[in-house]
């Protein structure tokens, strides 16, 4: 790809609060916003962006279908090559529409998950979810509610924020505010349910980072605390617990992070806007058998990072894509604003969280310097040259967005 059309598909990259996963050695990117001409402007529903790390070459993918509306603050999650949109913020309000599109297909189309069974978990944003046992399990958020839901919700399941008076049906105004609540959604049944929960839980929250590891949910952060919070729901049996560490020893309480699992005891934990006010570049591990916080040391300290995404791609990398690297905030005697700011990142951030395999180490050795050892790769059987000329290919297109 030559500069200038390298520079258009970058800013049309651009973005923040979206939503990406990997598959079959492909990053996929959906949604989230821009700034332009100083305002926010939600990025098309109808295409989904793909970088083939193979090739290293960005596909921009078209998707038909009954498309969501702009969104903002949803939650996206796949189970294999199907991407999930759950809830999020539209033109008309807060939303609680499900939506799917298988995007391995060679035509894809979203469908609207409708004819559901059981209760919806009520409009919200800013939530995150599990995927566990081919089952989407949401947690959090940010939204609204009847008087009547509240009066029939624990209050310690929903923090009221703010009320308003509005029309809706026979009740005369409606409650915003925060939650904990975990609803399930199963795709083979079309069902929603919201399991018992025992243990202590996390306070409501939203902005807050989860990952998944075994049949454990962890959730970190997204609330006002000076230290970082971490807390674990056992997906089998339902009940929370939480993990309690010295302050000395936690990383600075944060939300808009992000959490990754990268092996079966340790969490990966990178940016995120600090209690502080500042966007954050620091990287933690987290041993939840030992229950200790580590400081990770990496190359990309001049990436602080908010609203991004985190991934688990090959040899346990953690590929981080998007966000801002400076989200500013604006205090005044009524609200608090987040001013747009031209800041909004279209780079892929690659951190190592264990070593290479020697072969690892070679092709991306031969690779990054094909040219010089060209003859040399006729020599090679036809599989591994052909492997290392696509790896070659990789480090060539990416190598002025792709750090490692």
């Amino acid at each position: 790809m030559d500069p200038a059309r390298r520079e258009a598909a970058g800013s049309r990259l651009e973005r923040s609060c979206h939503t990406a996963f990997i598959h079959s050695n492909t990053l996929y990117v959906w949604g989230g916003y821009q700034v332009v001409a100083g305002e926010d402007v939600t990025l098309p529903s109808d295409e989904i962006w793909l970088c083939d790390f193979d090739s290293g070459k960005w596909e921009c993918k078209e998707i038909t279908g009954d498309c969501p509306s702009e969104l903002s603050g949803f939650c996206g999650s796949n189970i294999n090559s199907t991407l999930y949109i759950f809830g999020g913020c539209d033109p008309d309000g807060y939303s609680n529409q499900l939506f799917s599109v298988d995007v391995a297909q060679p035509c894809c189309s979203w469908t609207r998950v409708s004819d559901t069974k059981g209760a919806t978990p009520s409009p919200r944003n800013k939530h995150s979810c599990w995927v566990h046992r081919g089952r989407l399990i949401y947690f959090g958020g940010y939204g609204c509610k009847t008087v009547r839901e509240v009066q029939n919700t624990s209050s310690s399941s929903f923090t009221v924020e703010e009320m308003s008076w509005a029309t809706i049906g026979n009740t005369l105004f409606r409650c915003w505010g925060w939650n904990n609540e975990v609803w399930v959604f199963d795709p083979q049944s079309s069902t929603w349910t919201a399991p018992e929960i025992r243990g202590p839980p996390p306070a409501p929250r939203g902005c807050h980072a989860s990952a998944l590891l075994g049949n454990k949910g962890y959730i970190s952060g997204g609330v006002e605390t000076a230290e970082l919070d971490i807390f674990c729901l056992d997906l089998d049996n339902w009940t929370w617990s939480r993990f309690d560490i010295l302050p000395s020893g936690a990383p600075l309480g944060r939300s808009m992070h992000t959490m990754s699992s990268i092996s079966d005891q340790v969490l990966f934990i990178y940016g995120g806007l600090g209690v502080d006010g500042n966007t954050l570049n620091d990287a933690w591990l987290f041993n939840t058998q030992r229950r200790e916080w580590m400081t990770v040391k990496h190359p990309h300290k001049d990436k602080p990072r908010v609203c991004h995404t985190a991934c688990l791609g090959s040899d346990n990398d953690v590929v981080v894509f998007g966000g801002s690297s400076n989200l500013c905030i604006l205090v005044d005697s009524v609200a608090v604003l987040r001013a747009p700011r031209q800041h909004h990142c279209s780079d892929v951030l690659i951190f190592q969280t264990q070593p290479y395999s020697l072969c690892r180490l070679c092709e991306d050795v031969i690779g990054g310097n094909a040219e010089l050892l060209r003859s040399q790769l006729d020599l090679l059987p036809s599989k591994l040259r052909n492997k290392i000329v696509k790896r070659a290919a990789c480090l060539s297109a990416m190598k002025p967005t792709l750090t490692a």
